[in-house]
């Protein structure tokens, strides 16, 4: 029986419900990839799509981390939403929303459990052997959601060769398609087999919590019973945790039906958010656009509303759906009231019992309600306008997430609509905003001296004082003043460069970072900053932003690791690296410092208490790695007497095209 790739397949509708509300609260990716992970039906989603022709000939995606990624954060959201519409076609009965629970819980066991056993067996990709635990037994959820007795006993019976044709099919491997195929296999079989073969095998058997998986761990990889129970009681507890978090009753009956309702009104919700915003006229100005959709805020709520703008110092009044509007503007700053509390907080304010302000009483005047809720439209750190909707109360905790839904929806058309016109104007950019850049450059030296002289005395003054509280207060300082350093920098060196779909020249972005980095931390001494860079194109598939940050840190930290009056920094590239099947551009950041302490080694990208001026240490070195994995690329140090050496490898260009949005 052929199993189509791009499955429909039905979700626990918590899980569905709290991965819409990340996906609405615009949380990071990392916490959204966290929630997904969780489900096998929406990993099989991803996965279907992540790795369809769609993106071209690309190398497949081993994790939900790279899936998601690869899509980016506008498909990914339209994925969420699509799944949760067809989680409303499903008809589960009673039995069927156990059966659903129990196998939610067990593939997320078996996951977990993939995932802790490939930690401790050093094997290389745990997050790969995670994803395949959530698939293993992808067969018992089509016999969930199939009808026909006939059909539903198959896909029991033929649960591994159903997950092999998947994963082969998603274009995983056949490594990955064996683990499926194999999971199933005596312990005494596994003994030299594929490592991560014995990784879903014995997973798979833990995840029942019995005393024959406790054996076969011993008869696989060498674990001791002791070690294997400790790991089942540490993911029992995980999951209990998750399921929790997302209100999923383990220890009673299960019915899904609450929360499918709930999961159908938060969709009719977003539907009607978003029908009402595409009623509105959405050209012109974002002042136009706020006053226009008024009308629209109001027909979703049935509640009369207000559209103030922020102008200036003030809120003024641009329209509403009261009648004659009259001419008012008030101050944004804090005055006691809903309004400005709501465009100051960025937060939703409701009147409820709090005692009104003269303001409050004017919009509830004009509104003729007895209450009053404001609702902030965000812009990233902008708040172009506040809408104020009269309300009686009764029904707040609806109004109020109808209201959220709209502004956060409308945010998004505004944030688009700037984003296009922002990229509009870059491409008549000119001489003048090249001279800007030069001006601004200079200022930033002028200030950067300063900071350095500062930071200098701040470091001898420390190693005078034996007071260990004024010392962690110093430096507290020292670290404010690299931040600040670390601003002047970014500042000083705007967008120059696309970071767009065609990626980012890295020798060119290094060549302008360097003149901006010798200004400011090699502009005394012998201290030195040396470029090596290979002639070979250097186009890597990440941000200027994210480079910029990587190559500023790495950089200054190895300034820092110098004597104070002599030393070299050298920044090398190499291009193209061949590594693990992928083509990479090598960066390689040397210094001739004193290396990096032992007990710094230890925990070299976590962040620790720094110790700057003693080496490479601090919340820094944990950023640059986060920086580098949400680039997918690969970080290593290399460290001793004569120095430290950081080798980062990032995807090229070419080797990522079609991989993005």
């Amino acid at each position: 029986m052929h199993i189509a790739p791009d499955l429909q397949l039905p979700s626990l509708p918590e899980v569905t419900l709290r991965a819409l509300d990340a996906c609405h609260q615009d949380e990071s990716y990392r916490k959204i990839s966290e929630i997904v992970s969780a489900d096998t039906a929406l990993v099989a989603r991803i996965l279907a799509l992540a790795n369809s022709a769609l993106y071209g000939p690309s190398t497949p995606i081993r994790s939900v981390d790279q899936a998601l990624l690869r899509l980016g954060t506008r498909r990914f959201h339209t994925l969420v939403l699509t799944a949760a519409l067809r989680q409303l076609l499903f008809e589960l009965g009673g039995e069927e929303w156990q059966q659903l629970r129990d196998f939610w819980r067990h593939s997320l066991t078996t996951a977990l459990t993939a995932r802790a056993l490939a930690t401790l067996t050093r094997y290389p990709e745990p997050d790969e052997a995670f994803m395949l635990g959530m698939l293993h037994n992808i067969g018992e959820l089509i016999a969930i959601k199939t009808p026909a007795t006939e059909a539903k006993q198959h896909y029991l019976d033929h649960q591994s060769d159903i997950a092999a044709e998947l994963v082969a099919s998603w274009g995983l491997g056949p490594m990955a398609a064996d683990a499926m195929r194999y999971q199933q296999a005596l312990p005494s079989e596994l003994r030299d087999a594929g490592h991560l073969v014995k990784l879903i095998s014995l997973a798979t058997r833990l995840a029942l919590s019995d005393a024959a998986g406790i054996a076969a761990a011993g008869t696989v990889f060498g674990l001791n019973e002791e070690l294997t129970r400790e790991i089942n009681r540490r993911i029992g507890h995980e999951v209990s945790g998750m399921a929790a978090s997302m209100g999923i009753p383990l220890d009673e009956d299960y019915c899904g039906e609450s929360a499918s309702r709930q999961l159908k009104q938060t969709i009719l919700r977003q539907a009607m958010a978003n029908q009402a915003i595409n009623l509105a006229d959405l050209t012109g100005e974002t002042e136009d656009i706020l006053a226009e959709t008024v009308n629209s805020l109001t027909l979703i709520t049935g509640l009369p509303a207000l559209c103030f703008g922020h102008t200036g110092d003030n809120l003024v009044l641009l329209s509403g759906t009261i009648g004659d509007i009259p001419e008012l503007a008030v101050t944004a700053k804090p005055g006691g009231s809903v309004l400005t509390e709501a465009f100051i907080s960025g937060l939703p304010v409701s009147l409820g019992e709090r005692s009104p302000t003269v303001l409050d009483r004017q919009l509830l005047s004009l509104l003729h309600t007895p209450s009053l809720l404001a609702v902030p439209v965000k812009g990233g750190d902008d708040c172009p306008g506040v809408f104020a909707l009269g309300t009686d109360n009764d029904h707040l905790p609806t109004t109020l997430e109808l209201a959220d839904i709209f502004t956060r929806q409308l945010s998004s058309v505004l944030a688009n609509r700037n984003l296009a016109t922002a990229s509009a104007e870059a491409g008549s950019e000119g001489l003048d905003q090249e001279i800007a850049r030069e001006r601004l450059r200079k200022q930033v030296h002028e200030v950067s001296n300063p900071l350095t002289i500062i930071r200098q005395y701040i470091y001898q003054l420390r190693g005078r004082l034996e007071d260990a509280g004024v010392q962690q207060e110093l430096d507290v300082i020292r670290d404010e003043l690299d931040r600040a350093g670390n601003l002047l920098l970014q500042m000083s060196h705007t967008d120059a460069v696309g970071s767009g779909d065609e990626g980012v020249e890295l020798n060119t972005e290094l060549e302008s970072l360097a003149r901006i980095l010798e200004d400011s931390l090699f502009s005394s001494g012998n201290r030195n900053l040396k470029l090596s860079l290979c002639s070979e194109p250097t186009r890597v598939a990440a941000s200027t932003t994210r480079i910029r940050q990587v190559v500023i840190n790495l950089v200054r930290n190895a300034a820092e690791s110098l004597p104070e009056d002599s030393g070299t920094v050298e920044i090398h590239t190499a291009s193209p690296v061949w590594q693990n099947h992928r083509t990479w551009v090598e960066l390689e950041i040397k210094d001739t410092g004193r290396g990096i302490p032992g007990e710094i080694r230890d925990t070299l990208f976590s962040p620790v208490k720094t110790t700057k001026g003693e080496g490479h240490s601090g919340l820094g070195l944990s950023i640059v790695k986060q920086l580098v994995d949400d680039m997918e690329g690969i970080i290593a140090c290399r460290t001793g007497q004569e120095g430290t050496t950081f080798r980062i490898l990032l995807p090229t260009a070419s080797h990522k095209k079609n991989e993005t949005d």
